[in-house]
Order: structure tokens, then C-alpha cells, then sequence
């Protein structure tokens, strides 16, 4: 959206001086040359022959230069000020697409009345209400625990087979293996359907400890001892083979409704909503929009809107002290924009209880700005949430109408990209005008030049002769008198 240079220059500012006080630039540049050449030209005329050519070129030239100085500067202090528009239309386009954004009304807040009982992370499409927690066991990850022995000493031979659903892995264990090296071989066993072995070294010595990676009855895990396994093998997978710790569900009701989980991060019961265990117990859940992000659209949309209405205000500013004004200052494109726009701003939304902008707290100041009352805002978000996202967005609503117009207005073949296109094409346009201008004046200066010349040239040639006659006369007269 440059401009093209012009050849007078351009403000490029969002005022311009008012009609009545045209100026212009002066010569485009075709300048008086040859000086040496007129200044001899002189000698023969007794004429300030370069003052004369100089005034007869800029007399031609003043009218049609001024023209186009004028013109140009007017084009660019144009496309400045409809830049200036795009630019502003632009922040109140980035505020509409928040304030039309689902993810906007889409946070909620979800808390627990016993904390100790765990936490809530909610979704976008969680849904707003009160219910009873009731949890009566956590889920539990399976463990089981082998007799203690020394550190040092070893288990037998054979093989471990863990099988944990329809997953299963088979260990070897050798002469040398001690729990110890047997754990390492489990947790590095390719295939692990889901156990980990750990070395607890008790007052009794060392034990094997055997968890499930998940909880749920459905990882619990079986272990048993492969055919051909030594005594010490298989007393060490029966021992193993009995839980400490049998695998669980967790339990719990909401609203009366019974939930088991395998896990105690329970999501699915409620949609949007994951519950983090940590104990049993009672609690009353809430689940309730959060209004934050509303609030901060509603107050960029506030804030972008406002940068438009002062722009819109500079570009049709009139000083009558100064005499200076706006450069759109009676522009039809740039009124059509403000019409439409604050035609939406104004208009009812159907949809929505609360109707229009002025009910939630938005009202135009008079000189076009807006002002947010933020207690009204929030009553409203406190009362009907729904009501609020329903003035902003929906086929009618405010922010949807408005975020089309903008669109239209600031697209690569919207009429402000229009205007600019067709400035640009004017200036292109002056730009030939103006080196066509020079190169006249060019040739005026030589055709001039010529002139003189020829003037200068005829009367050299005319005071020769009258020397040579006033010479011949006096020669003569002289012979006359002596005589």
C-alpha cells in the first residue's frame, strides 16, 4: 500500500492545509542552462537575456506544475489517512476475533469443597453445575513382595513368567542371579507387559518388590514359574504371586450415580471435567464459567474500537484557527465506513436477553468513542453468561455483523484497498505528466535559446554595418573638407 513518490512530496500526514491556501513547489526541474551562452548573447541585445528566458520558461510552467504538485500531494495525504483506517480497522478486527472466539466462553472453573480430596482441571466443553462427590476407595496398582535373603545370596534357575492381561514376559534366571540382578533383568526385559521390580533392604535383608506400572484391576499381575525351574524359582514366584496390595478400581458416586475408574485421574464421568483423586471422602463439585476471558475481549474490543473512533475523528478534523483539516475531511468512503459500522453498534440483538451494547455497560462517548462500565458488565456475567456470548456472537449478534463489515472493508479488494489502488494509479499517471512537463519546458528553453541567438546574431551583424557606414561616411566627409 506505498505510494508512489511523488514529485512535489507528501505530507503524509493525517491533516493537510485547507483548500484555500494552494502552494506549490516551484520548477519540476527543467532549469535555465547555457548561461555562459546567454550572458554572450546579451552583449549583442543589451538585454538580461538569462533573466528573461528564465521568467518566460517558469511563467509556462507555474500552471501546469502547480497542478500536478497539488494533485500529488492530495493523492498521497490520501493514502496516508486511508492507511491510517486500515490500520485501525485492523485492531478492531483482531478484538472481533476474540470476542467471536468459542475458546472466549469456553473456560470454566471447576473447585472442590474438600481440597483434601483432590483437584478438577476442566475442557472447553465442560458444562456449568453443582453435584455430590462420594468416593469410597482409590484405585490401587498391584504389589507384591518376596521372602527376605541376603544380598549376596542366589535364587536358583528356571524362568519367571509375569503376565499382566493378555501380555506376558518370560525372565530367565541363572546359578548367579541374585534379587538384585533378577530385578534388573525384569525391568530390562523386552516386552514388559507392565511391572516394575525394586530392591527394598529391610532389617530382615534384602526383598523384591513387584508393582504394576498402572493402577486397576485390569493391570493386575500373575507370576508363575516356568517348567524345569528350580525350588528356590518357584518358592520366589509364589510368594510373588500373592499380592501385598491387590489391584483396584477406584469407587465413587456423583450425584448417586456409581463410577469406577482404573485410574484415580477419573475423566468421562462428568463431560469436560477430570477428577485427581487423592482421598476418600464427600465433597460438593462445582463447575462454573469462568468470565475472565469474556471480560478481557469485551475490554480490547472496548479499547481497539476507541483507537478507530480517534483516528476516524483526526481524518475529518477541521481547526478553523489554523485553517487546517483533516485529509478525508468530507470523504465519502471513509462515511460510508462510519455509517455502517455504527449502524451495528447501535443495532438490537434478538437472541440475547440482554439486547443491546448499552445494556451490558458499552455506550459511545460524543466525540464517537466508547465506555465500558465494568460493574454492569460483570452483573451480567455474574447473572446470564450465555446472554453475553449470545449479543457478541450467533449469526445477528454484534460482533459477528461487525467482524463482516470489517472484513469487507480491509480485504485486498475491499474499497479502502480499492481507493489506495486507484491513488496509486493516479500518482503513476501525474508522474508521466510531470516528466512530460519537464521535457516540454526543455524545448521551450532551446526554442528560446535559438531565438536569442538569432536575435543577438542579427544585431551583431546590424551594428557592424552601421559602424562600417558611420566609418565610410566620415571618411568621406573628412576628404570633403580638405578639399
Amino acid at each position: 500500500m506505498s505510494s508512489i513518490s511523488s514529485v512535489g512530496g507528501s505530507s503524509g500526514a493525517l491533516t493537510s492545509a485547507s483548500a484555500g491556501s494552494t502552494s506549490t513547489t516551484g520548477s519540476s526541474g527543467s532549469s535555465i542552462s547555457g548561461t555562459g551562452l546567454l550572458s554572450s548573447l546579451g552583449l549583442g541585445t543589451g538585454l538580461d537575456v538569462n533573466s528573461i528566458i528564465s521568467a518566460l520558461v517558469n511563467a509556462q510552467e507555474a500552471g501546469p506544475q502547480a497542478q500536478i504538485t497539488n494533485q500529488t500531494n492530495e493523492d498521497n495525504n490520501k493514502i496516508a489517512g486511508l492507511t491510517a483506517l486500515q490500520t485501525a480497522l485492523s485492531g478492531v478486527q483482531s478484538a472481533l476475533n476474540e470476542l467471536t472466539s468459542t475458546n472466549t466462553y469456553s473456560t470454566f472453573n471447576a473447585t472442590l469443597s474438600s481440597t483434601a480430596l483432590g483437584t478438577v482441571t476442566t475442557l472447553p466443553d465442560a458444562s456449568p453445575g453443582t453435584h455430590s462427590l462420594n468416593v469410597t476407595q482409590l484405585a490401587t496398582a498391584q504389589r507384591s513382595i518376596s521372602a527376605a535373603q541376603s544380598s549376596t545370596a542366589t535364587v536358583g534357575t528356571g524362568t519367571l513368567n509375569i503376565t499382566v492381561g493378555s501380555k506376558s514376559v518370560s525372565v530367565s534366571v541363572g546359578a548367579t542371579d541374585t534379587l538384585s540382578s533378577i530385578a534388573s533383568s525384569i525391568n530390562n526385559a523386552s516386552g514388559n507387559p507392565g511391572v516394575t521390580a525394586t530392591i527394598v533392604a529391610g532389617v530382615n535383608g534384602s526383598q523384591l518388590v513387584l508393582t504394576s506400572t498402572s493402577t486397576g484391576t485390569a493391570n493386575a499381575f500373575s507370576i508363575s514359574a516356568g517348567t524345569g525351574s528350580s525350588a528356590g524359582v518357584t518358592s520366589l514366584a509364589s510368594a510373588l504371586n500373592t499380592p501385598s496390595t491387590t489391584a483396584g478400581n477406584a469407587q465413587l458416586t456423583i450425584d448417586g450415580i456409581s463410577v469406577s475408574s482404573p485410574s484415580n485421574s477419573v475423566s468421562g464421568a462428568l463431560t469436560g471435567v477430570t477428577l485427581n483423586l487423592a482421598a476418600t471422602g464427600t465433597s460438593q463439585l462445582t463447575v462454573a464459567q469462568s468470565t475472565t476471558p469474556i471480560t478481557t475481549a469485551v475490554n480490547d474490543f472496548v479499547s481497539a474500537y476507541t483507537t478507530y473512533a480517534n483516528t476516524v475523528n483526526q481524518l475529518q478534523s477541521y481547526n478553523s484557527t489554523t485553517k487546517v483539516a483533516g485529509v478525508l475531511l468530507g470523504d465519502a468512503t471513509l462515511s460510508a465506513v462510519q455509517r455502517q459500522i455504527s449502524s451495528v453498534l447501535g443495532s438490537k440483538v434478538s437472541a440475547s436477553s440482554i439486547g443491546s451494547l448499552a445494556n451490558l455497560g458499552i455506550t459511545r462517548n460524543a466525540d464517537g468513542t466508547l465506555a465500558l462500565n465494568s460493574t454492569t458488565l460483570a452483573n451480567a456475567l455474574a447473572s446470564n453468561p450465555l446472554s453475553v456470548q449470545q449479543l457478541f456472537t450467533g449469526t445477528n449478534g454484534i460482533a459477528t455483523q461487525l467482524s463482516t463489515l470489517v472484513t469487507n472493508f480491509n480485504s485486498s479488494s475491499g474499497v479502502l484497498q480499492s481507493r489506495v489502488n486507484n491513488l496509486n494509479s493516479d500518482l503513476t499517471s501525474l508522474s508521466s505528466q510531470q516528466t512530460a512537463l519537464n521535457a516540454r519546458m526543455a524545448v521551450y528553453q532551446q526554442q528560446l535559446v535559438k531565438q536569442y541567438t538569432d536575435l543577438s546574431t542579427l544585431m551583431s551583424s546590424l551594428n557592424n554595418t552601421s559602424s562600417y557606414l558611420t566609418q565610410a561616411v566620415n571618411a568621406m566627409s573628412n576628404t570633403s573638407n580638405k578639399g
